[in-house]
């Protein structure tokens, strides 16, 4: 049966708005306002926009819905908002026009040239069609637009913040395995913190530890335990992730002032997904993975997507394992082009080390002796989320939507610790200690959007009340352990006697917020404002020692931000915001921690190529933070948390993304910090944070050969620079070496060499190539880097 091509045309007669818009010398920023509805017709009110011509195959829109577009964008920013989430991808073809194929395979499309209105013509009967083929169709690095900073759709060149984006095709160039993994490559973002360390998702954002306040998923707080229990990122399921550098408490409510990373599930979507992958790599890793996704056939209304990951796994040290099965179903209902219900949920359950860690001496070195012992080292942890987005669209102007979503964890840590060597050397006493948590939370966020337009001035209106429960519980056990022959090395060989508890806390914190954001544009000014209003209950206690703390805060955070779109390209904008952090949890002692607050004052510039395939950004900061969170330097177990006093970090950004053409993308970045401890305890007043580099730098650049005899071989080459940092906060114990790490990834489609092979490739991907071991030390405590890893994969999509 012939295919058909969908033809959508400008009016006949006169130029169209857009050649009159390029003629006249004027930027080329329209007002659109599509609203939700089917492809074929969002893509018909484009072209009545825009004049452009669009081309496509007709099995491109049957059964697809645009999420549609509004306010002011140029034409291909405008056209990625309708695309986004379809499946489908566009390039333009000429001057006027644009072609559109599926995102996820190669493509053989024959534009045509008519005159008229929307026709529809089969392929096997266009007349000298010129043949379009791609094979091996590299991963798109770049993205156009953002949920994240501002909670509504906006082109990353408007926000004035830096916020980068790690898209899907990011996550698979480099095969990312952890959240940490995912954004290393990021502007102002420090990974391998506390070194190899598969317990948690661990970073740094502008020199702040944002692993306890700073992820978001779909929008939500995951909710992180005061101890090791956390809601671990799995990588495969999700489309993209969005890094926010600075505070963004003005729309998040409770969240990292250092900035927060929130993470978009995959979705269902109504284009067909079938894809299954097998993955080995060294320490005896076997993964496998599977997503699928569609419409259903009996009705096109329902959509869904299933998502899942089965891993079995050694790692770099003995006793330490990283097992995994992760299960993500989602269904999407839209019972009309106004109206959308996503449910998502997902399963998880891990199993690594309860300790990963090595005895150090007195003196601060880092020794051999490993803590692990396969009688007594695991940390298991199951966790669950069930939640929906349901959006509603009354008029073009105004739309309401609510997230909503319930999760719980339970996690169960066994470890052993050392706590000094004999005199001869020929043994070393151990202590066992298991923490028990359990962590339930619920999340609530009511928006309604308002576009607004008077005159010359543009309003993009946010309204939101939102709500988050949290409540941890954790017991403390800890006892004596059989002291370990340092010459036989009887690991494994002993029996550990279960450890007594010593301790039962609990926690519960109630939050509730009201936020107000307006997005004013007048020519070429965008004036973002936002405010928000927090009161936030805290209840923590111990029912050993029955004792109970209570605590009421409340603030109010704020942004105001200013942009310039100049006619060239150049978006320079100044930005104030504020955060407001009441912090879950206590300390060893069992003091509960007193809320974080901050300011920070950015300046910035961003340019857009006028292709659209390289976005540049810069941005010089100065953020003050108080009662700052980081890991108590006497608790040997790495288990409890302290606060800071005062801290100041400064300093700049600059990074490039793009999407160049003929198969190359790459993404890099250079961050400069100055950091000090402004106030606190004498012994670190005016000195730099431990573990926190003056430099960063990294990049990565990917290449798809799309033709000649390498036609589907992809490439890609990493490398991350680490500078030294102080190994304890006194500064007075010396410093971290800087690191050079070098990625590197090799993948073919085999599609190139057969059509009948289409969907298949082979890839192979390697992190810190040369396997270079080096110690990092953060308050004085030591830890292991990542050592080489390697993984193949086949992969095969139909």
């Amino acid at each position: 049966m012939a295919l058909t091509l969908g033809i959508v045309l400008s009016p006949v007669g006169g130029r169209s708005a857009l050649a009159q818009q390029s003629a006249a010398g004027k930027a080329r920023v329209m007002h659109f306002d599509i609203v939700q509805q089917p492809l074929g017709a969002a893509l018909q009110a484009f072209s009545r926009r825009t004049g452009m011509q669009v081309v496509y195959t007709t099995q491109i829109e049957t059964g697809v819905v645009s999420p549609g577009v509004r306010g002011d964008y140029e034409p291909t920013i405008a056209l990625g908002h309708l695309l986004f989430g379809t499946g489908v991808a566009f390039r333009l073809t000429g001057a006027n026009s644009i072609t559109l194929a599926p995102a996820t395979a190669p493509i053989t499309l024959r534009p045509v040239r008519v005159g008229g209105a929307m026709m529809h013509q089969p392929v096997d009967e266009v007349p000298h069609a010129e043949q379009i083929t791609v094979i091996g169709t590299p991963p798109r690095f770049l993205a156009y637009a953002s949920h994240a900073g501002t909670k509504t759709d906006t082109p990353l060149i408007e926000i004035p913040q830096t916020v980068s984006v790690v898209t899907r095709g990011q996550l698979d160039a480099r095969n990312v395995q952890t959240l940490s993994d995912a954004v290393s490559y990021s502007p102002g973002v420090r990974t391998n913190v506390y070194g190899f360390s598969p317990r948690q998702d661990q970073f740094i954002i502008r020199g702040f530890d944002v692993t306890s306040y700073g992820e978001f998923r779909d929008g939500l707080r995951q909710p992180v335990a005061g101890s090791l229990l956390s809601f671990r990122t799995e990588p495969y399921g999700l489309d993209a992730l969005s890094v926010i550098n600075g505070p963004a408490s003005a729309t998040y409510g409770t969240s990292g002032i250092g900035g927060l990373v929130d993470m978009v599930s995959k979705r269902p979507t109504s284009q067909r997904i079938n894809e299954v992958q097998f993955q080995v790599g060294n320490y005896g890793r076997y993964q496998g993975d599977f997503d699928f996704g569609g419409a259903l056939p009996s009705d096109k209304r329902f959509t869904y997507r299933l998502t899942g990951v089965f891993r079995d796994s050694n790692t770099q040290m003995p006793a330490v394992r990283d097992n995994r099965i992760y299960v993500s179903p989602a269904f999407t209902f839209r019972p009309d082009d106004k109206t959308r219900l996503t449910v998502l949920t997902a399963f998880q359950k891990d199993r690594t080390g309860g300790t990963m860690f090595n005895y150090q001496t007195n003196e601060g070195v880092l020794t051999n002796i490993r803590y692990a012992d396969p009688k007594w080292n695991t940390f298991d942890s199951t966790t669950y989320r069930l939640g929906y987005e349901l959006e509603h669209r009354f008029t073009d102007f105004f739309a309401v939507q609510q997230n909503f979503r319930y999760a719980h964890g339970d996690g169960n840590a066994k470890y052993l610790y050392l706590t000094g060597l004999s005199d001869d050397g020929t043994s070393a006493t151990r202590r066992a200690g298991q923490v028990r948590e359990q962590l339930n939370s619920v999340g609530l966020d009511n928006q309604a959007k308002f576009d607004v337009r008077s005159g010359p001035v543009a309003h993009k209106i946010l309204f939101g009340v939102d709500y988050l429960f949290t409540d941890y519980r954790t017991s403390y056990a800890d006892g004596a352990a059989p002291s370990l022959d340092l010459v036989s090395q009887n690991y494994g060989k002993q029996a550990i006697s279960q450890p007594s508890v010593y301790s039962i806390a609990h926690s519960g914190q109630t939050q509730a917020g009201v936020y107000l954001q307006d997005q004013i544009r007048y020519n070429r000014w965008l004036l973002t404002l936002s405010g928000r209003h927090d009161w936030v209950s805290t209840n923590s206690g111990n029912y050993y020692s029955h004792t109970n703390q209570r605590q009421n805060d409340q603030a109010f955070s704020g942004r105001v931000g200013l942009t310039y779109m100049s006619a060239i390209g150049l978006a320079p904008y100044a930005s104030y915001s504020t955060v407001f952090n009441p912090t879950i949890g206590q300390t060893k002692e069992g003091t509960p921690f007193r809320p974080i607050t901050g300011n920070q004052y950015e300046v910035g510039m961003k340019y857009q190529t006028p292709d659209k395939k390289v976005l540049l950004t810069g941005a010089a900061f100065d953020i003050h933070q108080n009662h700052g969170l980081t890991t108590d330097p006497s608790d040997a177990t790495g288990t409890y948390q302290i606060q800071r006093g005062k801290i100041r970090s400064r300093g700049f950004e600059v990074s490039a993304t793009g999407d160049l053409g003929a198969g190359f993308s790459f993404n890099a970045s250079y961050t400069y910090l100055d950091m000090v401890e402004q106030s606190g305890d004498a012994s670190v007043v005016g000195k730099i944070p431990s573990g926190i580099p003056r430099n960063v730098a990294n990049g990565w650049i990917d290449h798809t050969f799309q033709s000649g005899p390498l036609r589907g071989l992809g490439t890609g080459f990493g490398i991350r620079y680490i500078g030294s940092s102080y190994r304890g906060d006194s500064n007075a114990t010396g410093k971290n070496k800087s690191q050079f790490l070098m990625d590197a990834a090799l993948r073919y489609r085999l599609e190139a060499i057969s059509s009948q092979l289409k969907g298949l490739q082979f890839a192979v991907n390697l992190n810190n190539l040369a396997n270079r071991q080096i110690i990092t030390c953060q308050s004085d405590f030591c830890y292991q880097n990542m050592h080489r890893s390697v993984i193949g994969s086949i992969r095969y999509n139909w």
